[in-house]
Formats: structure tokens, C-alpha cells, sequence
């Protein structure tokens, strides 16, 4: 509330200036981020205030809005049931709406109130807690006969722990685990062995190979001394089959060859063993010589991981046409209100919209009051008060605010 007061300006006038809205606080999806490790470390956020209106019809700035950036795959759900569902890059989700901004008294000048003495009050923005479920989805699959070294390859290279013994099929379910660097990071899939036949059913072949078919690359864990005595050339072989046997897309995926455990081997079989896939290969799969137990090559891995994987998803993903960019769940709102009589006479206003109408007034300032009750009139809350008995006089409690009301 201000008034224009200046020399030579006798009808100066109401001058005060309106305040700027809270920011809202708004999720992004980001491609480049994979788990919602962030959030243990951070769990409160606030998006930044209005600024408050001054005389000279100054009017305060609008609050920053909060951006918090969530993998692909999050679902954020709100306290209301509010549920909105990321599942692109680049999209956004408000899930808390900053509060409104106020107006100065120099809205609230008319013909017949020239002074007004009173200005609105600024609402308070949403507070609640938000609960993050992700779907986490591999950007790396790794894969490879069973005991090929493919789960203590994982346990070296990201913090995941899955469980690592001397049998194969010592994985039964696929682990996920992440590597990050400063800008992104990539989530890496051990995929429990394959065998001969899995695109076919064998062994839980589908049930595998269903956790490789969104990724963007493939490391393929070649052990170099298998325990069996098979040949590793034979044993790359299978695996390449079975995976553009289940789906063709997959053998068009980029590739990274492994070769594992280069601690139980001479250096000169493990130099014989990269000459002789390099020409197998050509050029285009970058072959690693590494070893989960002395940690040679596994620094190397990660670069080339890091260096590989494509920023953005191939086009061709299955089972995502015709998917919404970003779905919102919200239910019904009750914008209406309710009027209720008290056992010692009070009335009872319940509603959000009321609630926040009185809380946009000062209940000891006469002239805000009279307007408060105009209004409260043209939305039809006096009548209603009367239907149930109000008399002019009364109290009335609305939005835990109790005062007198006289609309007389």
C-alpha cells in the first residue's frame, strides 16, 4: 500500500505496486542422467519468492523457477495423487506451482474509493514431498556364454554387487549398475549367460535377451581361457547367433569385444589373441584386452564407453509408437465449497478457493474487510451462509481465519 506524495502534486494518489509470483518448481527429463542417485544427497528444494511491490508503482519480480533434472523413465508422484509419467528427452512436469502474486492498492482506486487503504496479501506456493520411481533402462548390455566374466567385469567398473562365484549361471536375474563421468551417465546391464538356443526359447533365452533389446551398445565378454576347453571362437560365434536370431535390430548394434581374464593367460597368446580378432573383426569393434582381478583394461572400458554409446536413442526403439511424450494423472478437483454449522453457533466456510481469498486480506483492516465481503457475495458464499441460518453478526471460520461478518 503506497501513496503518491509529491510537491506541487496534491491528487497524488494510490501508487503502491503489485508483487511478483513465486517460481514453480518443475522436473526435466535428461537424457543424460540415468538413476536418481541425487536425490539421497539432496531430498529438499525451493523454487525462489516473488519480489514484494513498492510505491511508484513498482512492481516486484517474479520468482525463478526451479528446474530438476530426472532420467527418462521417472515417475513423479504427488501427495494429491497427482502422477506425471517422463519418458522423453526435454520434457517438463510443474509439480509445485509457486503462489500467486499480489496487487497494490492502486488496483482496488475506483470512482467511488479514491484511497484505498488496503492491498492483497501473496499466496503461498505448494509445498508437499514427491515421491521418484524410475524405470530404469540399460544403455549397455553386457553378454557372453555363462562364466565368461561378465559379472565381476560389472562389479569392477560401476559400484553394483552382483553375485560372483566360480560356476556359470551364478546370475539369474540381469544387475544394473552406472558409470558416470561429468556431463552423463550410462547404465550397464549384466545379462545373465546365454546359451545355445536362447533365441529359441532355451534355458530363460526370451526372458534375457528381452533386457538387451533397448540398449545402445553391446559389450560382448569373451572369456580367453575358458574353464571348459571350448574354443573362444566358437563360444563368439553362438552368442552373435542367438542375438540376431531373437531380434535383427540387435546385430546392427554397435559392439565393443571384451576379451576377459587376461591375467590366466601368457602375454604372448593374449597378443596372438588381439591380432587375430582385430582381422576377424576390421576396424569398426574396438577390442579390449581385460581382467576383473588386476584391473588391466577396465579404465580403458569405460572410455570407450563413455565415447561410444550414442547420445540419443536409435528411432526404430520397439514398443514405443504411439507412446505420449508426457502423461499426467490428476484427479478430479473439488473447486466448489461447503457451509457448515458449529455446535456453538459459528459457521464454517470449507473450500480452497475461499481459503485462499481470505488469505489474500488483512481481517483487521476495515476497508479490506468490506471488500472481502463484496466478494465473497458475488461468489454466492453469502447466500449459502443464510440458507443455513447465518444472521448478519455472526462469526465464521474460514481458512483457520475467524472474524465477524457483517454484510449489512
Amino acid at each position: 500500500m503506497s501513496f503518491r506524495r509529491e510537491a506541487h502534486v496534491p491528487l497524488g494518489g494510490p501508487d503502491g505496486g503489485d508483487g511478483g509470483r513465486g517460481g514453480d518448481v518443475v522436473l526435466i527429463c535428461d537424457d543424460s542422467l540415468r538413476d536418481l542417485q541425487f536425490f539421497r544427497r539432496t531430498a529438499h528444494f525451493r523454487a525462489v519468492k516473488g519480489g514484494n511491490g513498492e510505491g511508484g508503482l513498482r512492481h516486484g519480480a517474479n520468482g525463478g523457477d526451479l528446474e530438476i533434472r530426472v532420467p527418462p523413465g521417472t515417475i513423479a508422484e504427488l501427495e494429491d495423487g497427482t502422477r506425471h509419467d517422463l519418458v522423453a528427452p526435454g520434457q517438463r512436469a510443474m509439480v509445485a506451482r509457486g503462489g500467486g502474486g499480489a496487487r497494490g492498492n492502486k488496483h482496488f482506486a475506483n470512482a467511488t474509493r479514491q484511497a484505498p487503504r488496503f492491498a492483497e496479501r501473496g499466496l503461498p506456493g505448494d509445498e508437499g514431498w514427491i515421491e521418484l520411481h524410475l524405470k530404469l533402462l540399460a544403455d549397455v548390455g553386457l553378454v557372453g556364454l555363462p562364466n565368461a566374466g561378465k559379472s565381476s567385469l560389472l562389479a569392477r567398473i560401476t559400484a553394483a554387487r552382483p553375485k560372483i562365484a566360480g560356476y556359470p549361471f551364478t546370475t539369474l536375474t540381469p544387475v544394473l549398475g552406472t558409470i558416470e563421468s561429468d556431463d552423463r551417465q550410462l547404465v550397464i546391464a549384466d545379462i545373465p549367460g546365454l546359451i545355445e538356443g536362447a533365441s529359441d526359447g532355451a534355458g530363460l533365452g526370451h526372458d534375457f535377451l528381452a533386457h538387451v533389446e533397448r540398449t545402445r551398445l553391446l559389450v560382448h565378454v569373451l572369456d580367453l581361457a575358458p574353464i571348459d576347453g571350448s574354443e573362444p571362437v566358437e563360444n563368439h560365434a553362438t552368442i552373435e547367433h542367438e542375438l540376431a536370431a531373437h531380434d535383427p535390430r540387435l546385430a546392427a548394434l554397435p559392439r565393443i569385444l571384451a576379451l576377459s581374464k587376461r591375467d590366466l593367460v601368457t602375454p604372448e597368446v593374449a597378443e596372438e589373441a588381439m591380432a587375430f580378432w582385430r582381422e576377424r573383426l576390421g576396424d569398426d569393434v574396438p577390442i579390449l584386452l581385460t581382467s576383473s582381478a588386476t584391473g588391466e583394461g577396465l579404465d580403458e572400458l569405460r572410455r570407450a564407453l563413455l565415447q561410444f554409446v550414442p547420445l540419443t536413442p536409435p528411432v526404430e526403439l520397439p514398443d514405443t509408437e504411439g507412446l505420449a511424450e508426457h502423461r499426467v494423472f490428476r484427479p478430479a478437483a473439488d473447486r466448489g465449497f461447503k457451509v457448515e454449522q458449529l455446535e456453538d453457533g459459528r459457521f464454517r466456510v470449507i473450500g480452497r478457493g475461499v481459503d485462499r481469498l481470505v488469505m489474500r486480506y488483512d481481517v483487521e483492516n476495515e476497508e479490506a474487510m468490506a471488500f472481502l465481503e463484496r466478494r465473497l457475495k458475488s461468489i454466492g458464499v453469502i447466500r449459502a451462509l443464510e440458507e443455513a441460518g447465518f444472521e448478519a453478526g455472526d462469526d465464521v471460520l474460514i481458512g483457520g481465519v475467524e472474524f465477524e461478518l457483517d454484510p449489512t
